[in-house]
């Protein structure tokens, strides 16, 4: 078994968008729902976490900059782990993942250990 992270990405606009607390509610019990049918075939290995929309970036020579920027039209908006025979196997795990409903995407990547 590998470990493998999937990656969430969304719509810089529709991250930004203010959600209603039911709507909000409705949104996690669905992400809630999934991870837990991922959980219950036992490869889930972390849950993860939701990823704020703005953050920094340091590059070479200390230069340090806001993100994201504007001319990106896609955020990481969170991630979570799981383990899987194989990256098709990872990637079936990730099929129904809530943010495919809402234009978004998975990034699937095998975790390689720094062993």
């Amino acid at each position: 078994m590998n470990d493998f992270l999937l990656v969430f990405r969304n719509d810089v606009a529709l991250s930004q968008t203010q959600m209603s607390p039911d709507q909000m509610q409705a949104l996690m019990s669905t992400w809630q729902n999934w991870i837990g049918g991922i959980a219950a075939q036992n490869k889930l290995v972390s849950p993860g976490n939701r990823l704020a929309p703005a953050g920094k970036v340091l590059a070479t020579n200390n230069v340090i900059t806001d993100g994201p920027f504007v001319e990106i039209k896609e955020a990481i908006g969170g991630y979570i782990i799981v383990k899987a025979e194989n990256i098709d196997e990872a990637t079936t795990l990730s099929e129904g993942c809530p943010i495919l409903h809402v234009g978004g995407t998975v990034e699937i990547r095998m975790i390689i250990p720094m062993n």
